[in-house]
């Protein structure tokens, strides 16, 4: 790995914190957000919708974060909003909750300076398609010194639309300390765009564009610097491994942690009254409102020997919101 960043998003550590989803400078055809995030002005942590600071914070916990990853929008209302959040998390974790901002503007030296007094880390440019191979001479170029003046680490973050040399020669002057390419993926929100400029999925993936990847590791791909994150990499690492580090926080001594982060437990209408007569210890189940969750195959044991009628196997998310993948009906 090439930065503390990526090191804590490989392991799952990194909340991704959106803060907002109006872009007033760039419209790009490849833009993935979706209705929820495009052309709103909400916040979400991960996948949940922020209400308050402590929305923030309980995500962040839930997860066991080890830093955080900005991004969304360009107005001043984000960059107001970035400062915000991101003393926020320092007053709460201190300064070694890392943080970096992605971003597709310059902004300046006082807003470099902003950042840095806030507690940001790391900067990540998304410099606009047409002018890469010209960046040099250009406020992109003169924003990666005044960042490092100010306090930051400055990078490039980049889609991986087409390889582009000129990327490696600001590594190599030092002007940037990386270069991130995020493998050039289709999403619900940029298909149609995606389609009609010509680009197809790779065969047999589902957001992974064909053609691209080879392009751009046959040129950039060598530079020490440079790190190539692929679309089933970022899956695995930024959900799944996200996930089993929120199962890992939130499980009931009964619940299962799957391979893919997920909770498992058992669940049934019986009355509760019923699993005092069987003698089952406490700390095998939870009584709730109107049913009872229950280690999935202590529940599976007692339907199989009748002394219960029915239930289900519910496979969820740990999220706050404990999004339902799987019913498995019993009986």
């Amino acid at each position: 790995m090439i930065s503390r960043g990526c090191e804590q998003c490989a392991k799952g550590g990194k909340m991704v914190l959106f803060v907002y989803g109006y872009c007033d400078q760039r419209d790009c055809f490849y833009c993935p957000l979706g209705e929820n995030r495009k052309n709103v002005t909400d916040v979400y942590a991960n996948e949940r919708r922020v209400e308050s600071d402590d929305d923030v914070l309980e995500e962040a916990h839930r997860m066991d974060a080890l830093g955080t990853s900005i991004t969304g929008g360009e107005p001043q209302e984000a960059l107001d909003r970035t400062c915000h959040y991101l003393e926020l998390l320092t007053d709460e974790f201190g300064e070694d909750h890392h943080t970096h901002l992605y971003t597709g503007i310059t902004g300046g030296r006082e807003n470099m300076r902003r950042l840095s007094e806030a507690g940001l880390d790391e900067i990540r440019f998304h410099p606009p398609l047409e002018q890469w191979g010209d960046l040099h001479g250009t406020e992109w170029e003169e924003i990666l010194y005044i960042a490092r003046e100010e306090g930051l680490t400055p990078a490039f973050e980049i889609p991986g639309i087409r390889p582009e040399a000129e990327f490696l020669e600001f590594l190599d002057e030092g002007a940037a300390d990386f270069c991130n390419v995020n493998e050039f993926e289709m999403s619900q929100g940029n298909y149609r765009r995606m389609q009609e400029k010509g680009y197809e999925l790779k065969e047999d993936h589902m957001s992974a564009v064909d053609g691209t990847r080879e392009e751009i590791l046959e040129v950039m791909g060598d530079h020490e610097r440079v790190y190539f994150c692929t679309s089933v990499f970022k899956d695995a690492a930024q959900h799944r491994r996200r996930l089993k580090r929120m199962a890992r926080n939130v499980r009931r001594e009964f619940d299962d942690v799957t391979d893919d982060g997920t909770l498992v437990y058992g669940k049934t209408h019986t009355d509760p009254d019923r699993f005092v007569e069987l003698g089952v210890p406490e700390e095998f189940y939870t009584i709730k409102t109107n049913h009872v969750e229950v280690a999935w195959w202590l529940l599976e044991e007692m339907i199989e020997e009748g002394d219960l009628e029915d239930g289900e196997i519910v496979e969820q998310y740990p999220s706050y919101d404990g999004q339902v993948v799987e019913r498995t009906p019993l009986a």
